[in-house]
């Protein structure tokens, strides 16, 4: 567990839900897909990587609406900038791989939804 922090810590983070329009790999990297991901009219969309490559297909992600941070600054990832981060569950396995699970959402929640 990471170290305790306070409510106005966790308040600066925006957490909205956000769907996957598009999923590219880039021929730079073997971990990252690159997300074009819509937050609905007030954020529009955003361009975000993440490292789920090894673990999903563009086909399994494309359509899905999942949790992102949107607040972040922009980071250089490779050759590439990304805009925000994905929130996925992460399972250590006994042989030291990991299991990923992706923060979907139903389908009926609006992009751009925050969550609290």
């Amino acid at each position: 567990m990471k170290s305790i922090i306070e409510y106005p810590d966790f308040d600066k983070a925006d957490l909205r839900i956000g769907k996957i329009l598009e999923c590219s790999a880039p021929e730079w990297s073997e971990k990252l897909f690159e997300l074009k991901v819509d937050f609905g009219s007030e954020i529009g969309q955003k361009t975000i990587f993440a490292g789920i490559r090894k673990h999903f297909s563009s086909e399994q992600i494309i359509g899905t609406k999942c949790v992102f941070v949107v607040n972040l600054a922009e980071r250089k990832m490779g050759q590439g900038i990304s805009q925000g981060m994905m929130l996925a569950a992460v399972e250590k396995m006994a042989d030291s791989t990991e299991k990923l699970a992706l923060t979907a959402v139903s389908d009926d929640i609006k992009e751009g939804s925050a969550l609290r």
